[in-house]
């Protein structure tokens, strides 16, 4: 597979090889998520959890290994190269896969979900260092929407398939999918797509090194800036994800259709995301952002005030599927933009950076949504509000970032 032309980056284009290589790179983490979600209850179950929001930690405990270990995956892949910092992150994957496959207690699958988190967050931080890489500024906020676009269609397809695999085979049997895409992705890599770190411009992975290119990122304050406000953005999500199982199969009683409509909403994310890289070349990441956060705030308080006029806050199922989607169609386009202009500044070290601004949102996010989602009570008003208040933090971090950078 070849990697774009010099001109195909100048114009944020890309062949579509090297867009749906990025794009199953990037899906493991919602394949990881979603799939399992329809198979909650099964997982409850079976393990003996004491309490029904113990289950969202099979989807939080990903986030947080993947978190954690972004940080150690950026200077590894400066160091040592894109693809073999890859296939480390596909070993460890594969084990905490295998851990979480053969549970018998509550302790073993949620330790597998952490080591799952652990591998992912090298992929993750690979593919994105990857387009760091080739790319630049509204070129690369364009790549990583359409990356997006692809990637979207994942949280689509992966509760339905799921559902199917634990129908014929078990919730065990979902974890085997898992297996084939991390043999899929890496072997793709390895075997097809080149390496993008040329050897001269490696840093060898000494202390110092580390501690200089940890402290550079930390104290850019553009980056750090738009770090949090994509922070903010992500914990909303995450309170979404955390709670959609019990939201959409047990509030709204849409018992085997959960997965349909969890596919749904995933469809205005993905329709989101394409109109973003439409758009961003011409009209640029910041004012696209700025719009984006205001919709997110506006949507996300009026639908929490349209929710409390209905009993227990919980509007009928196609009031909040619209609601929700008009939120998402403000969401989908600042992941990209977000993470485009806090790594602007910092190509020369593209590893370390796409490590740093990952775990810090990652981190940051779980927490956030962690203690809004176990919260929920049937009603989705807390779901709303999140995406408001997070939403004004988030704007005012970006005008912070914008006081400390010239526009892009």
């Amino acid at each position: 597979m070849t990697l774009p032309t010099a001109e195909e980056r100048a114009e944020g284009r890309s062949p579509v090889s090297f867009l749906l290589f990025l794009a199953l790179m990037t899906s493991v983490i919602a394949m990881t998520i979603d799939a399992v979600l329809p198979a909650l209850d099964g997982i409850s179950d079976e393990l003996g959890f004491r309490h029904a929001n113990d289950r969202q930690l099979i989807v939080m405990l990903v986030f947080v290994g993947m978190g954690a270990s972004q940080v150690v995956y950026g200077p590894l892949s400066d160091s040592i190269g894109r693809k073999r910092t890859a296939m480390l992150g596909w070993a460890v994957f594969t084990a905490g896969t295998l851990l979480a496959m053969f549970a018998v207690t509550p302790f073993m699958m949620f330790a597998g979900r952490l080591l799952q988190g652990l591998g992912a967050g090298g992929p993750r931080v690979v593919a994105m260092t990857i387009v760091r890489d080739l790319y630049d500024g509204r070129p690369m906020a364009r790549i990583l929407s359409l990356v997006m676009t692809i990637f979207m269609l994942v949280p689509m397809l992966a509760p339905i398939v799921g559902q199917w695999t634990e129908s014929l085979a078990g919730w065990r049997a979902i974890f085997g999918l898992y297996l084939a895409l991390a043999v899929v992705s890496g072997g793709w890599y390895l075997l097809a797509v080149p390496e993008t770190l040329a050897p001269a411009n490696r840093r060898p992975l000494l202390p110092g090194n580390v501690i200089g290119a940890f402290a550079e990122v930390l104290t850019t304050r553009a980056t750090m800036f738009y770090t949090l406000a994509m922070t903010m953005v992500f914990g909303a999500f995450v309170v979404y994800l955390s709670t959609a199982q019990q939201v959409l199969e047990e509030a709204y009683g849409l018992g085997p259709l959960f997965p349909w409509a969890f596919g749904a909403l995933a469809l205005a994310f993905a329709c989101a995301s394409l109109m973003n890289s439409r758009l961003v070349m011409r009209v640029g990441m910041r004012r696209l952002s700025v719009i984006a956060l205001w919709n997110m705030v506006l949507a996300g308080a009026a639908a929490a005030l349209v929710a409390r006029e209905f009993p227990g806050g919980l509007p009928p199922l196609w009031l909040f599927m619209i609601l929700t989607s008009l939120i998402f169609f403000s969401v989908a386009g600042l992941f990209a933009n977000f993470n485009a202009l806090a790594i602007a500044p910092l190509g020369h070290m593209a590893g370390t950076a796409a490590s740093v601004i990952n775990t810090v949102a990652t981190v940051g996010a779980v927490p956030i949504g962690f203690v809004i989602s176990q919260g929920y009570d049937g009603s989705v008003v807390p779901l709303f509000l999140g995406f408001a208040v997070l939403g004004c933090a988030a704007l005012g971090f970006m005008m912070l970032a914008e006081r400390s950078r010239a526009p892009a």
